[in-house]
C-alpha cells in the first residue's frame, strides 16, 4: 500500500522527464518522506560489460562535502603503525584480536584499512569480508603503509565504488539535510570520477543513465547531458 506522503511525493516527480542535476538536487529534498536524515543515493548506468576485466569499473572519490555519515574505521597493522592509526582517528586499531573477532562474525565497521605486511593474515577472512565489501584493496587505497592518510581520507568523505554485474554503480553521496548546492557538487564530483575511468574498450554511450533518490523516495531521472563535462 502506498502511503499518502508517498503519493504526494510521486506526484511531484515527472517520471518521463530528465531533470538537470541542479533541479534534481533541489527536488530530492522536496520529495523526501522520512523523518530521519535520509541518505541521497546516485545510481549510474554505464555502457560497459562488467564481465570483461578492463570494464569492471571500480575506484574511489573524495566528496567535497563528505557523505554526512561518520564511517567506523578498523586499521589492521603491525604495532609500529598503531600510534599513527589512533592519532588519525581510527575507531579500532590492532591485528590478531580483531582477526579473531571477525572470524567469529564481528563486522560492526564500515571500512578496513590494512598495511601490506599483514595482508597474508587477512586473506583467510575473505569469506566473511568479501560478501560485505570490507576486504582491504590496494585499488581503493585501503591497503597502504600510510594508514594515517587513509583514515583521514575515509573520515573526510572518501568513498569507494564499483560497477555491479548489470553495469550500474550505486553510491550514497550525501544526506537530505545537505543544501541542494552541496548535493549537486558531491554528485558531480562522483560522476566526474566515473567518467575518468571510462575504458578504451567501451564502445557507444558510456553514461547511459543517472538517477537520484533518497531513502524511500521516488527516483528522479537526471539528464546525462547536465553532468557530462
Amino acid at each position: 500500500m502506498i502511503t499518502k506522503k508517498r503519493k504526494i511525493a510521486n506526484a511531484k516527480v515527472d517520471a518521463n522527464k530528465a531533470y538537470t542535476l541542479k533541479e534534481a538536487s533541489a527536488l530530492v529534498k522536496e520529495v523526501n518522506t522520512t523523518k530521519f536524515d535520509s541518505s541521497v543515493d546516485l545510481h549510474v548506468r554505464l555502457g560497459v560489460d562488467p564481465k570483461k576485466a578492463d570494464q569492471a569499473i571500480r575506484g574511489t572519490v573524495s566528496l567535497p562535502h563528505g557523505t554526512g555519515k561518520t564511517k567506523k574505521v578498523l586499521v589492521l597493522c603491525t604495532p609500529d603503525k598503531e600510534a599513527d592509526a589512533k592519532a588519525s582517528g581510527a575507531d579500532y586499531v590492532g591485528l590478531d584480536e580483531y582477526i579473531t573477532k571477525i572470524e567469529g562474525g564481528w563486522t560492526d565497521i564500515d571500512v578496513i584499512v590494512a598495511t601490506p605486511a599483514v595482508m597474508p593474515k587477512i586473506g583467510k577472512l575473505g569469506k566473511v569480508l568479501g560478501p560485505r565489501n570490507l576486504m582491504p584493496n590496494p585499488k581503493t587505497g585501503t591497503v597502504t603503509n600510510d594508514v594515517a592518510a587513509a583514515v583521514n581520507d575515509l573520515k573526510g568523505g572518501k568513498i569507494a565504488f564499483k560497477v555491479d554485474k548489470v553495469g550500474i554503480i550505486h553510491a550514497s553521496i550525501g544526506r537530505v539535510s545537505f543544501s541542494p548546492e552541496k548535493i549537486a557538487e558531491n554528485s558531480q564530483e562522483f560522476i566526474n570520477a566515473i567518467i575518468k575511468l571510462k575504458p578504451a574498450s567501451s564502445k557507444g554511450t558510456y553514461l547511459k543513465g543517472v538517477s537520484m533518490a533518497s531513502s524511500m523516495s521516488p527516483g528522479i531521472m537526471v539528464d546525462t547531458k547536465s553532468v557530462s563535462n
